[in-house]
């Protein structure tokens, strides 16, 4: 379903107004000079009380569902309806999915089937995608969007825990400071706000790639810092029983020493994220300046991200 089938056109104009409000105030505070502009603390009025953007199926008192074949698979919206966004609006249920590898099960393949998907974005390398194909819902299109780089081979030399998580916030540290990274990241969210319908993007884990992806389009629509770093926490939560389990198979193939120095990689930790950020502002300033200057997204592109995540 396209934006165009879920709302009347003098709700979509309305709900297009609103987010281009919302994006011109988050990036340039007290740029809005029109008669009416509101601050970026105060409530964005939207008449009837909705922005009038539908996903099929979805409202928000529907949980995403939870897939036993794919552990992370969530909303960005988060579990609970809807994060708070700025202008007293939500974060919209049923928009956009974060996962790891679509290696499904047969029931959780037809779980995914359901939520009609128009696009699934794989942001693995491709060692990682002939390692473990998607099994592509039904009906979506399947894009490719590689967003590491760097060394990765040396992630075999670490020695402690301390080594593991300095590789790791290099790793949030480089979707801001690596060009191919930084035009791969550009290229999909520009191809998320023009496709229409739910879509979902994924790396091999859920929670690097697809972590800061989700962080950036919470952040894009005023989502506070703190539940960003919330929801990217629950990773540690959703993969609890297959992180334990690959430790304990680790520890038994070679000792518990090493696999406590692999440990930090297999979870999130608040201060991976934290260096991405601290890299984008030392960079950037704001999150949107990366979205505008590091990203190369329009205004417009941003306005449409807008319209799509919030209600």
């Amino acid at each position: 379903m396209s934006d165009s089938q879920s709302t009347t056109p003098s709700r979509r104009a309305t709900h297009f107004t609103a987010a281009f409000a919302l994006s011109c105030a988050l990036a340039f505070p007290g740029a809005l000079a029109f008669p009416g502009a509101v601050a970026v603390a105060a409530p964005l009025d939207v008449p009837g009380g909705s922005t009038g953007y539908s996903a099929p199926g979805i409202s928000a008192s529907t949980p995403a569902p939870r897939l036993t074949s794919v552990d992370n698979f969530r909303d960005v919206a988060g579990p609970d309806g809807g994060y708070p966004a700025a202008f007293g609006l939500h974060v919209q249920p049923g928009v956009f999915y974060r996962s790891n590898a679509l290696a499904t099960s047969d029931a959780d393949a037809a779980i995914l089937d359901t939520l009609r998907l128009s696009a699934v974005y794989d942001l693995r390398t491709d060692s990682e995608v002939a390692d473990k194909p998607d099994r592509v819902p039904a009906g979506a299109a399947y894009v490719r969007h590689p967003l590491l780089s760097g060394n990765l081979s040396a992630a075999s030399d670490l020695k402690t825990p301390d080594d593991a998580r300095e590789f790791m916030r290099g790793i949030n540290r480089s979707f801001v400071t690596d060009p191919v990274v930084r035009a791969e990241l550009g290229a999909m969210l520009n191809e998320f706000a023009s496709t229409g319908g739910p879509q979902l993007f994924h790396c091999t884990e859920g929670k690097d790639r697809a972590g800061w992806t989700a962080a950036m389009l919470l952040s894009l629509v005023g989502v506070d810092r703190e539940t960003v770093y919330t929801d990217y926490l629950l990773t540690n939560e959703y993969s609890a029983e297959r992180v334990d389990a690959t430790l304990a198979a680790a520890a038994e193939a070679r000792g518990p020493e090493k696999a406590a120095v692999y440990a930090p990689m297999l979870g999130v930790e608040r201060e991976f994220l934290e260096a991405g950020f601290d890299q984008l502002e030392a960079d950037y300033g704001t999150v949107h300046n990366y979205l505008l200057t590091g990203l190369g997204l329009s205004p417009q592109t941003i306005a449409a991200l807008s319209a799509k995540l919030v209600a």
